[in-house]
């Protein structure tokens, strides 16, 4: 969750920094836009890897009921 509010400030910064010309400004919403961006794909690929740890226990589970 915390990655889509990165890349909301940071893209409002970037946008602030192009209206004002302060370009210290966009630098920093653009990284911190990147930043939520590579927080978001570490979050997809952490509930990937859950999923599949939870689909091998259930299979492990369904193979051990006698």
């Amino acid at each position: 969750m915390a990655g889509w509010l990165d890349r909301l400030l940071g893209r409002g910064k970037k946008e602030a920094g192009e209206m004002t010309d302060d370009r210290g400004m966009q630098a920093e919403g653009m990284a911190q836009e990147t930043e939520g961006k590579a927080e978001q794909q570490a979050e997809r690929a952490e509930d990937m890897a859950q999923d599949a740890r939870d689909e091998v226990a259930e299979q492990r589970a369904e193979r051990d009921i006698p």
